[in-house]
């Protein structure tokens, strides 16, 4: 396949099948999946994809893309059929902050109620930036001036955002950095940032359709400094997923679920007891159906690089022993889908060689047992590139990911079940 310089796969040569490990799946086949090429619907230049669902099941693309003049906008399409609609701008500025590592989303909270957040660059230092969070009550076509969840005003980090539904109205959580000196590192490379001036943490807001503040507060007070963070919606309720610290910098996932009007103490997923002192910058994914929930992350304790995956099929309350689902010169960014068999997919990007690099997926069944390893695409690894993303619907899964280079821009595939 012709090589491209982009994150572990980037451009499709057509359709690709390749299978790398013949192993039992759900349906007792190992016959490999089909990877269709969509058209994209981002420009030229674009990045920081990501992916959610309309209350009709429609994928939804949302990612920046420049805007000239050093501006950048928010942009998004859904997926009908088999193409993706005109995009739709939400928000244009010039005064963002732009990483690979922390970008914006769009998501639909119910059948009209949406929302959308990006970042706004403040002085104080290179990662002092702010949330921006926009809502629509018409399907995502307006968008109300956009609000700050939190209102501590420092000149610090406020990112890696995760926007869900909650009682009928809005949750947020994210990395909140108020009680961190500001940190002058290169805010062009995502691992650039100190992680010894003061305790990042985790917090939440709950808001009504209008905006308002129903609910807000601290989640974690010691997590990594900049890995992504994730939430889903269990028949209990919320529960998040990031990647904890400790004083002795053990950096593992860990989970809170909100019950009974509270969230939980965190508790962790599985103790890989992986002691590295910055951040990885690679956060953990989570999926939920009722009462089961899937978990996938990275890791590299003793630098033994694995992705490893875990049930709960009590809400989150407790979980299953991990699997590793590949160890095979992993580098992470993971994302996790249920299927409607009951089993989870879960994609990465692995590195191949000195320069080259995958975007695997697998699938993994309650019981532990797992598919073959495929390949939906493959390029030139770059580790700035940024965060692949996957979801899944009723009869397929979406892929986005972002392409590298001189030619960069996000790309789009999907593999039906």
């Amino acid at each position: 396949m012709q090589q491209f310089k982009s994150l572990a796969g980037i451009v499709f040569a057509g359709v690709i099948v390749l299978t790398l490990e013949a192993c039992s799946s759900e349906q007792g086949t190992t016959a490999a999946n089909v990877f269709t090429e969509l058209a994209s619907p981002a420009a030229p230049g674009s990045l920081g994809p990501h992916l959610a669902i309309t209350a009709e099941g429609d994928p939804v693309l949302s990612w920046l893309e420049p805007a000239g003049d050093g501006a950048h906008a928010v942009r998004y399409s859904l997926l009908q059929a088999d193409a993706w609609s005109t995009p739709v701008t939400v928000a244009v500025g010039d005064n963002w902050f732009i990483n690979t590592a922390d970008f914006p989303s769009v998501v639909p909270i119910s059948a009209q109620q949406w929302a959308a957040h990006w970042l706004v660059k403040r002085p104080g230092g290179n990662y002092a930036y702010d949330i921006a969070l926009a809502l629509s009550a018409d399907d995502g076509n307006t968008w109300t001036a956009p609000m700050t969840p939190h209102t501590d005003n420092t000149a610090t980090e406020h990112g890696f955002v995760t926007l869900f539904p909650w009682s009928a109205g809005l949750g947020a959580v994210w990395l909140d950095g108020r009680f961190m000196a500001p940190d002058i590192g290169d805010a062009s490379d995502p691992e650039s940032h100190g992680s010894d001036k003061g305790a990042m943490t985790l917090r939440f807001a709950r808001f009504d359709y209008d905006g308002a503040t129903l609910e807000e507060g601290e989640i974690d007070n010691l997590v990594c400094d900049c890995c992504q963070t994730d939430v889903a919606v269990t028949a209990q309720g919320p529960i998040v997923v990031y990647r904890d610290r400790t004083a002795d910098e053990i950096r593992d996932i860990s989970v809170a679920r909100y019950i009974n009007g509270s969230w939980t103490e965190p508790v962790t997923v599985s103790d890989d007891q992986w002691r590295i002192p910055a951040c990885p910058v690679n956060g953990p994914t989570i999926v939920a159906e009722g009462e089961n929930v899937v978990v996938a992350w990275y890791g590299a304790p003793n630098r033994e690089s694995r992705i490893k995956l875990a049930w709960s099929q009590d809400g989150g309350n407790t979980f299953a022993a991990p699997v590793v689902v590949d160890d095979s010169s992993v580098r992470g960014r993971v994302d996790v889908a249920l299927l409607p068999d009951g089993s989870a997919a879960i994609s990465w990007v692995a590195k191949t060689d000195d320069i080259n690099g995958q975007l695997r997926t697998r699938r993994v069944t309650s019981t532990g047992e797992l598919g073959p390893i495929e390949v939906v695409t493959e390029g030139t690894y770059s580790r700035s590139a940024g965060f692949p993303q996957m979801l899944g619907t009723a009869d397929r899964l979406i892929f986005a990911w972002p392409e590298d280079g001189e030619l960069r821009q996000v790309k789009t595939a999907y593999s039906r079940y």
